[in-house]
């Protein structure tokens, strides 16, 4: 099957499919916290995560059977990092996806430990994934280390310290590719990693996913500026408010656009060097860069 076979709303499809399948309730678990996990990951959501993963998978001729668990890993480990950045000793924010977010639906004591199960959840399906168990263990560690001290937590870290304070450019793309690049970039890479890909073509597509991630951010912020919130989908105007710096209050607006063409124009790059010119990935980065624009 290649990404012209099936397109990414058949994707999406399927991964809503297998999302809620992984959370269904057993009887071990207690019903307010399976429920609270499941309003985090079910019926909202752009997928893009996933849908990277999958999509890069098909790229490089592996079926989509090969890509779904970790497809659906790196989208609970994304659900799990809302529920807690929307928390009030984060960004203390009460909307999420048009609704009320996870500690106000519920309580912030079963919003942090949803939050915790759905990331123990993502790496339990790694390690059960239909897959070599070298490819498991590589795809655990790279996860791993994306959401880790120095990857998503990290980069977090870096954002509530900056709070306040005068960042840099060099600064703010740091963070940034911390916060939100990292699970991005070990997105794709886990789809390669499911495709058993050469080292030469997974830099490539680490390369993409990488722009693609700061170009994420960038887009983010200027929605945040410009877009109103029954459009988002969450609260505008929440970085001003809470003192954080973005790339349209450190370049202005029109140079932050700018950025955003420069940053999707080497991510294409990136992917014709791994030999993928056309198709589902590049449907994503056009998606990621103009999404509510």
């Amino acid at each position: 099957m290649t990404t012209e076979a099936i397109s990414l709303d058949q994707l999406r499809t399927a991964i809503e499919g297998a999302l809620a399948r992984h959370l269904t309730p057993g009887p071990a678990i207690e019903p307010r916290l399976a429920e609270a996990m499941r309003y985090a990951v079910l019926g909202a959501g752009k997928r893009i995560r996933p849908l990277l993963t999958l999509s890069t998978a098909l790229a490089l001729g592996a079926p989509a059977a090969a890509a779904m668990a970790p497809a659906c890993a790196v989208e609970l480990v994304h659900a799990y990092s809302l529920v807690h950045d929307d928390l009030p000793a984060m960004d203390d924010d009460d909307l999420r996806r048009g609704r009320p977010t996870v500690h106000r639906a519920f309580d912030e004591a079963t919003a942090i430990l949803a939050g915790d199960a759905l990331q123990a959840l993502a790496f339990e399906l790694l390690s059960t994934a239909p897959l070599p168990p070298d490819i498991r263990i590589d795809m655990i560690s790279r996860l791993s280390a994306a959401v880790g001290a120095a990857g998503m937590v990290g980069g977090q870290s870096i954002d509530i310290t900056a709070t306040g304070k005068a960042v840099g450019l060099a600064q703010l793309e740091r963070m940034h590719d911390a916060k939100t690049g990292a699970l991005l970039c070990a997105a794709v890479d886990l789809g390669a990693l499911a495709a058993a890909a050469g080292n030469e073509t997974r830099e490539h597509l680490v390369r993409f996913g990488q722009r693609i991630g700061r170009a994420f951010q960038v887009v983010d912020d200027l929605l945040d500026v410009t877009v109103a919130t029954d459009v988002q989908g969450k609260h505008a105007g929440v970085d001003a408010r809470l003192g954080k710096c973005t790339f349209p209050a450190l370049l202005g607006v029109d140079e932050s656009r700018a950025y955003v063409a420069r940053l999707e124009a080497d991510a294409l790059d990136a992917l014709r060097a791994a030999g993928i010119t056309s198709g589902a990935l590049h449907e994503i980065a056009q998606q990621v860069v103009n999404r509510n624009r």
